[in-house]
């Protein structure tokens, strides 16, 4: 998978007019974009390519949207959003019972598209490896021990802290990673999940009431560490209880 940033996207849409400037939109926001007008000629370039998401139009000329989308997903695990007209409730839900990750139906903003496109790209790239912590009731880390249930955080000296909804998922989020660089990205969908909004930069606020609650100089963090142009490391030792 590539970085989202940099992902290779196929187009598919009959419609010339939506399928260039779709093109040309994505291509702006550093995509690199391959199209083409029907089954037959995404089947061509899928047999060829190997891009990290479909944009896949259902009603087309000969074999359609769904078609395509059931064959892909017979030899591929490659993402795939659906764009539908309004109406057809009926196609939107088929395309996902059969294996599409999102849909739009249309007409559409740009930008939805976008998110969307972020999103699922975001789902598609794989976090760090974690082992079950389902029975997990209590992580420590540096003087703090984080009771997950409760939710809240208690110091060495037994002087408990609450924590918001936010800090709580962050702070699992976290725990349950430590020492890997987490994107923003993947940080909204641990925490957030579709809920989350492209440009959202809550992630940024949760990290710095986070760090006012377990860092012992806030303004010189050294248990979450911002990585430039990655994310956020979560840095001290974990043990789980």
């Amino acid at each position: 998978m590539s970085d989202t940033n940099t992902a290779h996207l196929l187009v598919v849409d009959d419609h010339r007019d939506i399928r260039d400037s779709l093109a040309r939109y994505l291509s702006d926001h550093g995509f690199r974009v391959t199209t083409a007008a029907d089954g037959a000629a995404a089947r061509r370039v899928l047999r060829d390519h190997a891009p990290d998401l479909v944009i896949l139009d259902v009603m087309m000329p000969g074999e359609d949207g769904l078609s395509v989308c059931r064959w892909l997903r017979e030899s591929t695990a490659v993402p795939v959003i659906l764009l539908t007209a309004m109406a057809d409730e009926t196609d939107r839900v088929i395309g996902l019972e059969i294996g599409a990750d999102d849909y739009l139906t249309k007409p559409f903003s740009p930008r939805e598209l976008l998110a969307r496109i972020r999103a699922v790209l975001r789902r598609a790239t794989a976090l760090p490896a974690q082992r079950d912590h389902s029975e997990v009731s209590m992580y420590r880390f540096d003087r703090w021990c984080f009771h997950v249930a409760r939710q809240e955080i208690e110091d060495d000296a037994g002087i408990a802290v609450a924590l918001s909804t936010g800090e709580h998922r962050l702070l699992l989020a976290f725990v349950q990673r430590p020492n890997h660089v987490l994107s923003r990205d993947q940080l909204l969908d641990l925490t957030q999940g579709r809920e989350a909004a492209v440009f959202d930069r809550s992630i940024d606020n949760q990290v710095s009431r986070l760090r006012r609650k377990i860092e012992a100089e806030p303004g010189q963090p050294v248990l979450i560490k911002t990585v430039w142009g990655g994310g956020y490391r979560f840095t001290p030792s974990v043990e789980t209880a």
